[in-house]
């Protein structure tokens, strides 16, 4: 087994070790290694959340390719030695169920015949297929010495040249740990030590171990390889849950059950379902991409520069909201309304176009406030870099230390944060049926606090610190809250 995986081995980059940023408060089990938490805080000295006060508490390490070779070894020899099978056998049970040791065993116990064919059986298979002194190969038609012939548990059997074929045709194909007998309808896996026994060609050898290594990671529940362009790091947790990473290596922040981007509040099969339907979706709502909106007093065109949604007009100094054009007064946080879509109540009864130019304009309505945000988040860090400049230019004029001007840094870190939260917040509003009217209002009072909380940093050197410092506490709170209600344990 060792060799197989040192061959492995060859064809994967070192992993980078990696650190933390901050260590859990709680006591760990004393049999588990060290799990880190990792807060997106742009590195900042931010205090670190405690597993009871933050719903995106998550415990997870960073393994090199060596440790998670060791881990899954040791899983593999364990089960070859409860149910005394080869590393192949045993590696191809496991991945087949998902690393379930227990079931595994379980199920084996009961019926060995449901998992290896019977030796007898293959026994049988082999003497019926091999019939003459010189049998033909059921592929190639060709006739051959009965040495010329081998086959797997399920007893078929076929010429070498053959199975070299079959497997060579498969790697290409980027199949490797689930390669079929070849035989009509036989859903048995060919074990990797028989395909590298029979497999001519050194290079797709390679190409197999480095795969079926993959293949390996992938299966396993508690291992999830980094998605970062020509990252080799593998994140390892002691459950698969839809929980925040980041890499140290790559710097991505990922969900580690289904590896996109970090999607809370929205599930992860929801997520899918919004980025398919925004794919397919997409010219249709091209036209809402602009940049540019006009005044709705003095009508003059006004571009979005900041990520901020409550816009003053450099002309007749009209302030309204980017989204509904509406007066900005109006948008406080108790009546803030525009994330709120609100249902044509007798749709049900209108004709089939009507509603689907209301499944349509309902779409819209959620797909605006989506890409909005998400163009904010980029806005935001011309905004952070904007405060750095200052800060620099303020240190070397004698205007106080670069510590006493952290807090600007804090407080565009933090914005960030609960703008990236809030855009995930309209995938799940969209989908939404059950307990629509709590999150609807905890969604409006967050959108409410970050545009006030990203008026002030874009205004950060007429913001007093205490009432900035004020509406990041604000923020963040309405943040938890929301996730504390509804993000998927």
């Amino acid at each position: 087994m060792s060799a197989d995986m040192n061959r492995q081995m060859s064809h994967q980059s070192e992993a980078s070790s990696m650190g933390s940023d901050c260590d859990s408060s709680e006591d760990l089990d004393e049999d588990t290694e060290k799990f880190y938490y990792i807060d997106t805080t742009d590195d900042l000295d931010l205090d670190c959340p405690s597993k009871t006060d933050d719903p995106e508490y998550f415990e997870y390490e960073p393994l090199q390719l060596i440790d998670a070779e060791r881990m899954m070894n040791e899983e593999i020899e364990a089960l070859c030695m409860k149910l005394k099978v080869n590393p192949s056998t045993a590696k191809m049970l496991l991945l087949r169920h998902n690393w379930k040791k227990e079931e595994i065993i379980d199920n084996y116990q009961r019926d060995p015949s449901g998992f290896l064919v019977d030796t007898h059986l293959a026994s049988r298979r082999k003497h019926d297929n091999l019939v003459g002194q010189r049998p033909v190969c059921s592929v190639c038609c060709s006739e051959y010495a009965r040495d010329r012939f081998v086959g797997v548990a399920c007893g078929h059997m076929f010429c070498r040249d053959c199975w070299d074929m079959h497997f060579q045709t498969q790697i290409r194909d980027g199949v490797t740990t689930g390669i079929e007998c070849m035989a009509k309808e036989c859903p048995v896996l060919v074990t990797e030590d028989f395909v590298y026994k029979v497999l001519s060609d050194s290079k797709l050898r390679d190409k197999y171990s480095k795969f079926s290594f993959n293949d390996l990671i992938k299966s396993h529940p508690k291992l999830r390889f980094c998605p970062g362009a020509d990252c080799s790091v593998i994140i390892k947790a002691k459950e698969l849950k839809a929980k925040k990473v980041e890499c140290h290596s790559c710097k991505i922040t990922f969900c580690f059950k289904c590896g996109l981007s970090y999607h809370a509040p929205t599930e992860c099969d929801v997520i899918k379902r919004w980025l398919t339907k925004c794919e397919d979706d997409s010219e249709t709502a091209n036209y809402i991409s602009a940049h540019t909106k006009d005044c709705p007093k003095c009508h003059v065109c006004i571009e979005k520069n900041g990520g901020c949604n409550h816009m003053q007009c450099p002309e007749c100094k009209y302030d309204f909201c980017w989204m509904c054009l509406g007066d900005w007064k109006s948008h406080g946080s108790e009546y803030y309304e525009c994330s709120r879509y609100k249902e044509n109540p007798n749709i049900a009864n209108e004709s089939v176009h009507v509603q689907a130019r209301e499944a349509l304009k309902k779409y819209l309505f959620y797909y605006e406030r989506w890409e909005n945000h998400a163009k904010s988040l980029q806005l935001e860090e011309t905004t952070t870099s904007k405060i750095t400049a200052r800060i620099q230019e303020k240190v070397m004029n004698n205007q106080g230390t670069w510590i006493d001007w952290q807090y600007l840094l804090k407080a565009a870190a933090l914005l960030k944060k609960c703008r990236y939260t809030l855009q995930y917040t309209y995938p799940y509003a969209y989908y939404l049926d059950n307990r629509k009217d709590l999150f609807e209002y905890q969604q409006a009072q967050l959108e409410a606090e970050v545009e006030n909380l990203s008026w002030k940093v874009e205004r950060a050197e007429i913001t007093d610190r205490g009432e900035l410092e004020n509406q990041m506490d604000v923020a963040e709170k309405r943040r938890l809250t929301l996730l504390k209600d509804f993000l998927e344990v």
